[in-house]
């Protein structure tokens, strides 16, 4: 599958840096261009009729316009390019603007690589069902891909996870210093603070949403152990 082209609109040097070097890390996005203001954003979106950007990953607090500004812009001029708004803007109206004006997601700063990965991975999943060909067989395929972008239906936690520590555990495997091997409960454990016990619970909860991939680690006295690797 062709790469998802992302654009990243931010005002803050540093911050901007730190978004393209997410989405980055996360297979199938690449960076496509860097605007620190509405008006470059805009002129870089302006030479996409080529369609070389898929998605825009959108500041709202922008020195010369407002986000919103940017999106309502974007649609007058027929533009259907995706955009994921990164703000700390947490005004309800703000919110619901966003929504009308075809935001695909919303996520607040400060945020974790975790909670910016989920983000990426569910549009990713999205776009891969909105763009395939024919048409859909029934309701629940509609349902699907809103529930894939949206985050809703089968995705609320089970008893006894909660969203933050699951954050946390997902940011251990995304960030972890040995990628390649993998890490085990007890790793994780001692990267988060969590129990060994608990943190097991959390990496078999994202093996079951296929988030994670668990396989065993040989080489040790005894029965091999298991790793978790992010997927």
């Amino acid at each position: 599958m062709t790469a998802i082209r992302v654009l990243v609109v931010e005002d803050e040097p540093l911050l901007a840096e730190a978004h393209s070097a997410y989405t980055e890390r996360v297979p199938g996005f690449v960076v496509v261009g860097v605007a620190h203001s509405a008006r470059a954003a805009m002129a870089a979106l302006r030479a996409n009729a080529g369609g070389d950007v898929d998605l825009v990953l959108l500041d709202f607090r922008l020195p010369d316009l407002h986000g919103l500004d940017v999106c309502r812009a974007l649609r007058a001029a027929g533009s259907s390019v995706d955009v994921l708004a990164v703000t700390s803007a947490r005004d309800l109206a703000v919110v619901r603007t966003a929504v009308s004006l075809g935001v695909t997601h919303y996520l607040l700063k400060p945020f974790t690589f975790a909670a910016f990965r989920d983000k990426l991975e569910r549009y990713a999943d999205y776009r891969a069902q909105a763009l395939a060909d024919g048409e859909v067989a029934a309701q629940h395929e509609v349902d699907q891909m809103f529930a894939t972008l949206r985050g809703t239906a089968g995705h609320s936690l089970p008893k006894g996870l909660d969203a933050q520590t699951l954050d946390r555990v997902r940011a251990a495997l995304t960030d972890g210093t040995r990628p390649e091997v993998g890490l085990s409960a007890t790793e994780v454990s001692a990267l988060t603070g969590i129990s060994r016990v608990t943190a097991r619970r959390y990496l078999e909860y994202l093996v079951t949403v296929e988030r994670a991939a668990r396989t065993p680690r040989y080489g040790t006295p005894g029965r091999p152990e298991v790793e978790y690797r992010p997927r």
